[in-house]
C-alpha cells in the first residue's frame, strides 16, 4: 500500500537519528504529489549547516530506500524547520537577478556549484522565459548552472 511507504520512511529516519544519538523528530505529511518528512529538534541546525548538505544526504538515503516504492508522480522530500522553503525562495530570487543581469549585459551568468535540486529550482523558475535558456555544465558534484540568452 503506497500510503504506508511515507510512514515507513519517517520511521526509518526516526530510528536512524536515534541510533546516531541525534535529537531529531520526524513528522510525516503526505499528499498526492509529495511525501514530506519534516525534521525538527535540538539537532536541526546540523542538517542546515553547509547549505543543507546533511539534509540533502538524509533525503538521498530516504529516496534510495523508499523512493521507488512511492506512487507514480509522488516524490519524497525532507525538510528541516522550513529550510527548503526559505532556500527555494532564495534560489528563485537569485534566478531572477541572474536573468536581469543576462538581459542587461547579453553575457551568460554561471552560478557556483549546486546540487541537482537547487539547479532544478532555477531551471523551473526561468523555464517560462522566452528569451533565456538554462543548462547544467560540469561533472558530478562540480555541476553549475548557466543562464544565457537564447540564440535566435
Amino acid at each position: 500500500m503506497p500510503e504506508d511507504i511515507c510512514t515507513n520512511a519517517g520511521s526509518f529516519l526516526q530510528s536512524l537519528f536515534q541510533s546516531a544519538g541525534l535529537e531529531l523528530r520526524v513528522a510525516v505529511h503526505e499528499t498526492a504529489t509529495e511525501c514530506l518528512l519534516d525534521l525538527s529538534g535540538p539537532d536541526a541546525g546540523l542538517l542546515q549547516a553547509e547549505g543543507g548538505e546533511l539534509l540533502q544526504a538524509v533525503q538521498h538515503l530516504a529516496n534510495q530506500a523508499f523512493g521507488r516504492k512511492l506512487a507514480d508522480g509522488q516524490r519524497l522530500v525532507c525538510d528541516v524547520e522550513g529550510f527548503r522553503a526559505t532556500r527555494e525562495a532564495e534560489l528563485r530570487a537569485m534566478a531572477k537577478h541572474a536573468a536581469d543581469r543576462v538581459r542587461a549585459s547579453g553575457s551568460p551568468f554561471v552560478f557556483g556549484e549546486m546540487n541537482s535540486n537547487e539547479r532544478r529550482i532555477i531551471h523551473l523558475t526561468l523555464a517560462e522565459s522566452a528569451d533565456l535558456q538554462t543548462e547544467s555544465v560540469g561533472e558530478g558534484a562540480d555541476r553549475k548552472l548557466k543562464v544565457s540568452l537564447k540564440r535566435s
